[in-house]
């Protein structure tokens, strides 16, 4: 009636609270009929309810019919095979996303804006009623004075505008795009993100704010570097 004990088989449910077996409860059999659950599931049905075997209806013995602890070796075999298949799931998992890190994905509600003047190149600038902010309710914006568009124009920065809603970030692009403020023409355009490195590792992103993706985005909308140029 007792079961090997093996970390590769599927977890073993007790029937009644549903909930995975623990190690110790493997080889927990407390009726002579065989039918098996768990330690806490048959200390409740013997102190609070009826003591009669749930499939059988026989009332449980004092003590239960089958039960053999595992030794303090086998519980840490047990253990340390269970963690290095959940390491082994970690590092598989993350070889199938290292293709991930040179993928761009295209945000619906990122808008990526280029020709800004220094007097605009401000977030709290950017988020007013006259300008972005007409547009619909901004969750964020970051501005990027780094990188120069220079030309005829002269330097000028960029910002990527996140909006809540995707339909106001394209409301705001056809009316963006080609104006002229402060004697710079503005492109505007759908902006694209990447995956968070952590993400890529499967790992847990410590980062509250994370713009990065943490969950695989839409096909149809990824592209690598070498296609998007």
């Amino acid at each position: 009636m007792s079961r090997s004990p093996d970390a590769k088989e599927d977890p073993v449910e007790c029937p009644l609270c549903m909930e995975p077996l623990e190690i110790d409860d493997i080889n927990f059999f407390p009726c002579t009929c065989g039918y098996q659950i768990c330690r806490f599931c048959w200390h409740r049905i013997r102190t609070d309810e009826n003591g009669l075997c749930p499939a059988c209806r026989k009332p449980y013995p004092e003590d239960p019919a089958v039960y053999k602890p595992l030794s303090q070796e086998e519980l840490q075999r047990i253990k340390n095979e269970k963690k290095q298949k959940q390491n082994e799931r970690k590092q598989k998992i993350s070889e199938n996303r290292k293709h991930l890190a040179s993928v761009r994905v295209v945000q619906k509600n990122l808008v990526f804006v280029v020709g800004l003047s220094q007097r605009l190149a401000d977030p709290e600038v950017l988020k007013r009623p006259e300008y972005f902010g007409k547009f619909g309710k901004i969750h964020k914006v970051v501005i990027n004075n780094s990188t120069s568009y220079a030309g005829s124009q002269g330097p000028s920065a960029s910002a990527y505008v996140t909006y809540i809603r995707s339909e106001d970030a394209l409301r705001a692009i056809q009316c963006v795009n080609n104006v002229v403020v402060d004697g710079r023409t503005l492109k505007a355009s759908l902006g694209t993100t990447k995956y968070c490195s952590y993400f890529l590792k499967n790992m847990q992103c410590p980062k509250p704010d994370c713009m990065y993706l943490h969950e695989l985005g839409d096909e149809a909308a990824s592209f690598t570097k070498e296609e998007m140029q």
